[in-house]
């Protein structure tokens, strides 16, 4: 499988000696705050989700011509940051049979992993590690979090289509194959951990100088052998590759520690912000109940982690597939039960307002870091943000033109103000491109990629 835009990594050991790979320099590049330097901000990755699909008609541009002067109704949110976004369609999903009793335990679950649990081991977390979580393993040694993890409601479904483990409907991040990543729920509980203080288990120790070495060694003989591999061996391999990634990270965190102390001691700041940079935004706590309200402060926590360089990488769940309603809009249904419509106006509407509520929220929440300055542009310049759902369509559970909103320019990887109407792609395409735009070596594909989807890269 072919990956663009990225040197050997073991080339980058040998050479440079101080990073795990070319993204974690260029980071640390980021914070080298001397005097003629120009500040260049690290990439961010974000991950926006929410259930059920859409209403297509009402989704999709009608040419790429017409979507930034007329776009349809699900995205008019989005009129004042358009130019700053990438539409694609023929992302398709992964095919979910034997599960074809079990697309809401499936949307979630895999859209992030791009992965169907393991067959065998049913009433099991067993899946894969999420794009998210192969981010943070990348990004997370040079960040006081690796990641951020946030929901609207409490991860508490109870159900088991297909046999499947209650904990597919409710997580999207996964650290490994086996260990989902709960999310927080409580807006307080996000800004202390934000600003909190860290525990003693943030500490680090001395490095063996066998490590870099050891681990170049592993890495690199380990992808070399994968290609020479069946596929339950391939398998094997890449479990043992997540255990060695918490040597990377432990390096990397070492290492951006020791950079940072030498600034320091020279008198530099290693966190530098340029005086053109905006300052940091406010977090108001609602005291209501409006969900709209709601959603937004934590999408502020989300800008704010990324604006202190607080971690590199989030996701947030804006809802999952357990009996949500959203009396903000006027009417109790579920969202659930509306989306299995069959075409009555009434349960149209209400599915198409749900939609156009939530990417109104992403809309806020990216409209909003495309007016902070950082360095030479904005801080959406520097991120990509990612909202989709795991179906394309509640009616009918399909799953061949999945919804996705890229926003961001990923550093200018990304060239946005388009509608692509004719990728053939599929999730773990996507979710490899975007991981590569962003600067994170992969050594493996994401699920079911096969190949980068270079039409969204800037040539």
């Amino acid at each position: 499988m072919p990956f663009h835009h990225r040197l050997d990594r073991r080339t980058c050991l040998k050479g440079l000696g101080a990073s795990l790979a070319l993204p974690l320099l260029e980071s640390m590049g980021w914070a080298d705050s001397r005097p003629a330097a120009a500040a260049k901000p690290p990439v961010r990755l974000g991950f926006m989700y929410m259930p059920h699909g859409v209403i297509m008609k009402q989704f999709w541009p009608d040419s790429p011509e017409s979507f930034l002067s007329s776009p349809p109704p699900a995205l008019a949110s989005l009129r004042p940051v358009l130019d700053q976004c990438l539409l694609m369609k023929g992302i398709s999903g992964v095919p979910i049979a034997p599960f074809n009793g079990a697309p809401h335990a499936l949307e979630l679950s895999t859209w992030l992993t791009a992965t169907l649990p393991d067959a065998e081991h049913r009433n099991q977390i067993s899946i894969a590690i999420s794009a998210d979580q192969i981010a943070a393993n990348s990004f997370g040694g040079f960040t006081s979090l690796p990641s951020l993890e946030l929901a609207t409601m409490p991860q508490t479904h109870k159900e088991n289509q297909e046999g499947l483990h209650e904990g597919y409907y409710s997580h999207c991040s996964y650290r490994s194959p086996t260990q989902p990543v709960p999310a927080e729920t409580n807006p307080r509980n996000v800004l202390n951990r934000l600003f909190g203080k860290p525990s003693q288990q943030s500490r680090t120790t001395a490095s063996s100088p066998l490590d870099r070495q050891m681990l170049d060694l592993v890495l690199g003989g380990a992808r070399d052998l994968r290609k020479n591999l069946p596929g339950s061996d391939q398998h094997k391999l890449d479990e043992y590759l997540d255990s060695v990634r918490s040597v990377e990270r432990r390096i990397a965190a070492i290492e951006a520690r020791q950079h940072d102390a030498a600034l320091e001691n020279a008198g530099l700041s290693p966190r530098h912000r340029l005086d053109s940079d905006s300052p940091l935004i406010e977090i108001k706590i609602p005291d209501g109940d409006k969900r709209s309200e709601y959603m937004q402060v934590m999408c502020d926590l989300n800008i704010l982690a990324f604006q202190t360089d607080t971690t590199r990488v989030s996701t947030y769940i804006g809802s999952t597939p357990n009996g949500v309603s959203y009396p903000e809009l006027g009417f109790n249904d579920e969202h659930h039960s509306q989306t299995h419509h069959n075409n009555e106006a009434d349960k149209l509407n209400k599915v198409a307002a749900i939609t156009a509520f939530n990417i109104a929220q992403f809309a806020a929440m990216v409209t909003k870091m495309h007016s902070i300055r950082e360095g030479d542009g904005t801080l959406l310049d520097n991120c990509i943000m990612m909202w989709g759902s795991g179906l394309e369509d509640g009616n009918s559970h399909g799953r061949d033109n999945l919804p996705f909103i890229i926003a961001g320019k990923g550093g200018g990887s990304l060239q946005t103000g388009r509608f692509l109407p004719n990728i053939k792609g599929n999730q773990g395409d996507l979710l490899s491109t975007l991981l590569a735009c962003a600067g994170v070596p992969l050594d493996r594909p994401i699920g079911i990629s096969t190949r980068q989807i270079t039409e969204i890269m800037r040539s």
